[in-house]
This record gives structure tokens, sequence and C-alpha cells, in this order.
């Protein structure tokens, strides 16, 4: 028994933002007890106040319609520990006096926070990356031009595309909204997923930071295939089904 009207609507976003997308008949199945003319008054009530999205026949999360896990202020402080691990993971394979492309997220600002103070390239659509590179003395460090996304802090559009064409990666260190084995990783913007498909097709090595939440999760827009990714950096705990399909195509997981 919901306890009271507050309980009942946090209860709603969990399940909202556990599947990304939720039908009403799904909803009312989880949660039997209330009515289904109060069910429709808290999802308009909740999308009002931008806690959820009402879509035909049901409901999606904030984080899926944006595209970009939600504000980047909030990100930064959910699964902080997985972060950190993916970004001290990551570390082992930045390589001196190579050319790096470090996608927007705040798993690639976890790493830009940590990043070796030595000679390299860098360019990053990311401003909160940027930030943390611009601590550092030696790095050459340059931002893709662009439209800023308030959500994300990060730039992308036709001007941070026609950037990247004139640009050779060594790397392409990227961040991901999702994967499902359909339709390969996502993001919710559809100018975010031009601009990741752009770097990737551009680099030599491609790496995926990615913690294990964001798996068999659908998103609007694909970016590439498994297969067209060489590395992907995790948190230690992808499910089986997925890792098994990482041998399948042949990329390392870390």
């Amino acid at each position: 028994m919901m306890d009271s009207m507050e309980q009942r609507r946090n209860t709603i976003v969990e399940l909202v933002n556990q599947n990304g997308h939720i039908s009403f008949a799904q909803l009312k199945k989880k949660i039997p007890q209330i009515s289904e003319m109060t069910l429709r008054t808290d999802l308009k009530a909740l999308d009002e106040a931008k806690r959820i999205v009402r879509v035909h026949g049901g409901a999606k999360s904030v984080d899926v319609v944006i595209g970009t896990d939600d504000l980047l202020s909030r990100r930064q402080v959910r699964n902080i520990e997985a972060k950190q691990l993916i970004a001290e993971k990551a570390l082992k394979f930045i390589r001196k006096d190579t050319t790096i492309f470090l996608d927007s997220g705040s798993t690639t600002t976890a790493l830009a926070a940590c990043m070796p103070d030595q000679s390299n390239l860098i360019y990053t659509n990311s401003l909160t990356c940027a930030v943390e590179l611009c601590k550092l003395t030696q790095p050459a460090i340059h931002v893709i031009g662009g439209a800023a996304n308030r959500y994300s802090m990060s730039v992308c559009g036709i001007r941070a595309f026609q950037e990247v064409q004139g640009i050779n990666f060594d790397q392409a260190i990227m961040g991901v909204t999702s994967y499902c084995e359909p339709t390969g990783f996502n993001c919710g913007v559809e100018d975010e997923a031009f601009l990741k498909r752009s770097v990737i097709q551009r680099a030599d090595q491609r790496i995926v930071l990615m913690d294990s939440s964001k798996v068999d999760v659908k998103n609007t827009y694909s970016i590439c295939k498994l297969s067209d990714v060489d590395i992907i950096i995790s948190d230690g705990n992808l499910p089986d089904e997925f890792l098994e399909e990482c041998r399948k195509y042949n990329v390392q997981v870390v």
C-alpha cells in the first residue's frame, strides 16, 4: 500500500527511469493498487514537473528524451565509484604523442580530471572535459565548435561535424547513453549521434566508456554497432549475454 501521493509518484518515476520507456499497461501491472484514473493524473503531474515525459500509451524517462542521461550535474553524482573505476582503467590506454577525441559525458569528464600531463593533441566537444584538461600544462586542447547543449554541457551541430571531417584521430574515447542488441550504441539527440558517428569513422581505435546500467536500454538514435568499436571499458558488471556478443565481434572488454 502506497503511504502517500509523493511516495507513489516517486515509485512511478523510478519505474520509468529503470525501463527508459514503459507502457501505461506495464505501469498499471506493477502498481495494481491504484486506479487507472489516478495513474493518468500522476503521469500528467509528473510530466508537468518534468520528472518524466508522457508519450502515447505510456511514459519515457527524461534521460532517454534528453539523450544525455539527464543533466550532467545530476549524472556526476550517480554511480561515482563506477565512473572513477572506468576512468582509471581508461588511463592505461592513453598513449603519449597521439591525437585523441574525448567525447562528452560524466564518465569522460571523470577521465579528463585524471588525464596524465603529457604531450597529446586532444579534441573534445565537452565543455566540462575542456575545463578539466585546461588544468594540464603539456597537452594541446581544442574544443570543437558548434551549438551548446545545456543539459550535457557539450557542443554539437553542423559546425562540429564539419570540423571533425578534417581530423584523423589515433583514438576516439566515446560516451554513450545506452546499448541494446538490435540497434547497437544509442543516444537521444540526433546531432550528437551524427557527431559521434563521424568521429568514430575517423579514428584508428574506438574506445567506449560505459557502465553496466546502460546495457539493454533502447534509445532513439543509433551511433554504431558493437562491431564498430575496439574496446569497451566498464565497471566489471556487464551481463554475460553482452560479454558473449563482445567475444563474437572480437571487442576487448576491460
